[in-house]
């Protein structure tokens, strides 16, 4: 015989079990019954019920406590309470809590029969696909419906189920740590720990301590042991943002460990197996980096298992406008007041460049929300912060007579626009060096022909040293130009 649904009750009064057992039997439903919370959770949790009837007060825990947890897991699945306390409170808790509605002890047989059936017979997923789905996806990481996102989601569904290591390429600020949040958080190591390191960020003599942890006494200041970022992110995944910044001897520290599932902390000398799924982020053009002798190739391919490139702003600008309501809603929800953006002003935005990428618009947005009375913004406003200020010539444009120092300062003043509202990573002015350093090298073996012994004297270079530099660089030495 077919039910109408099954109604979950929980009190600890048999009597109210019995009778509620044969009332709600008697017009069709199947009822299930406890005495405790502890059983109604599992039930509900497991997937069970249509409705629950549950009592406040309960040997194990208190009936209101429950209902959050429920509510949580299982939005749509209506709860009556019925409590003997018959406060306005009680009341008030159950109905912010999540409660249909509240019956008060002794409680009208009749009354509860038709609340029941006025709660099963609401329209549930039909009314509220849409607004769940809309509330599902305001929590996601990451927004975007564009040609491109869509490609970068369908390659992480794909990787959910997996340990692979994964390395993500993207400029500052397209939200390279969100996608390996979202690696995380959806995927099987889901229940670990999910822990970040951002290679740019630590000194360099600290970064083999921070990643693998130290003992007592390994080094001066070292006081006490100390727990390394492997350690930490035991049985979950590891985040190593700017891998492209990691010295040389960390690098081969990496290696080891990926190679063989296992390190040592500095200053121990028992080998700690390992259990953590790596991922990784660059903004760097690693295969450039190998090439110039500041990365090790075998490292490259040991985390370049699966490449995942994120697209710039300015590739996606269909994204734009879903990004800004994303984005007006969570200033809205830290108190900023409501507002929107008229659409000349959203297509505005749209053929900005963004050279500070999603991180940037997040930050203008959040400007918007702040600093400006009207409810919707116009496109005066947004031409007004996103004006450039006035650059001198050298700045902007090479000239016929521009110097050295004023080539460079242009590139560099274009380059720290690139940042956004970051600075760049530390050692900028070793990479800065070096950038000079390789053209000045190469153009300089072309105009002796590939001579080295003419080419150190002219560069006023040891002979060594430039053979060290044309190594280091891998930079192609030909002989015998004409």
């Amino acid at each position: 015989m077919s039910t109408k649904g099954t109604i979950l009750v929980a009190d600890d009064d048999r009597s109210i079990r019995t009778v509620l057992d044969q009332a709600l039997g008697r017009v069709g439903y199947q009822v299930r019954s406890t005495g405790n919370a502890a059983t109604l959770w599992r039930w509900s949790s497991e997937g069970e019920g249509d409705l629950i009837i549950t009592d406040v007060v309960m040997p194990d825990e208190n009936g209101l406590d429950l209902l959050p947890r429920i509510k949580r897991i299982r939005p749509d699945l209506p709860i009556i309470v019925m409590s003997a306390q018959k406060t306005l409170l009680t009341a008030v808790k159950a109905a912010e809590r999540g409660a249909y509605d509240y019956l008060p002890k002794p409680f009208d047989l009749k009354e509860l029969l038709r609340v029941v059936e006025r709660a099963m017979s609401q329209p549930k997923a039909v009314q509220s696909e849409e607004a769940q789905a809309a509330a599902d996806e305001e929590k996601l990481p990451l927004i975007g419906r564009s040609p491109a996102m869509q490609e970068i989601y369908r390659v992480m569904a794909r990787l959910m189920g997996t340990d692979l290591t994964v390395l993500i390429y993207g400029e500052s600020g397209t939200g390279k740590e969100l996608v390996a949040r979202a690696l995380h958080d959806y995927g099987k190591r889901r229940n670990g720990p999910f822990v970040a390191i951002n290679m740019a960020a630590i000194p360099r003599e600290l970064i083999e301590s921070e990643l693998f942890g130290h003992e007592k006494g390994a080094f001066t200041g070292a006081a006490n042991r100390y727990a390394g970022r492997f350690e930490q992110a035991e049985g979950g995944t590891l985040f190593l943002d700017e891998i492209g910044d990691m010295p040389i001897e960390a690098q081969t520290r990496l290696l080891r460990v990926l190679q063989q599932g296992e390190y040592t902390t500095v200053g121990g000398r028992t080998p700690i197996r390992t259990d953590v799924r790596i991922v990784a982020a660059t903004n760097r053009d690693l295969r450039q980096a190998v090439n110039q002798g500041l990365f090790r190739e075998d490292l490259f391919y040991r985390l370049n298992v699966v490449p995942l490139r994120l697209p710039p702003l300015r590739e996606r600008s269909e994204d734009i406008a879903d990004l800004v309501r994303h984005f007006l809603n969570q200033a809205a929800a830290q108190g900023l007041p409501t507002k929107t953006v008229a659409a000349e002003a959203m297509e505005r935005l749209r053929r900005y460049r963004w050279p500070g990428n999603v991180r940037e618009l997040e930050n203008l947005v959040r400007r918007l929300g702040a600093l400006y009375a009207d409810d919707v913004i116009g496109v005066e406003v947004i031409e007004n912060e996103l004006a450039e200020p006035p650059q001198t010539p050298r700045a902007s444009e090479p000239s016929e007579e521009e110097t050295l120092t004023g080539a460079i300062e242009r590139h560099l003043t274009k380059f720290f626009a690139t940042q956004g509202d970051d600075l760049p990573p530390p050692g900028l002015y070793d990479r800065m060096l070096r950038e000079l350093e390789i053209p000045l090298i190469s153009l300089s073996l072309a105009a002796t022909r590939g001579n080295q012994i003419k080419a150190a004297h002219m560069l006023g270079l040891n002979r060594n040293t430039l053979r060290k530099k044309i190594r280091d660089h891998n930079i192609q030495v030909i002989r015998g130009l004409k």
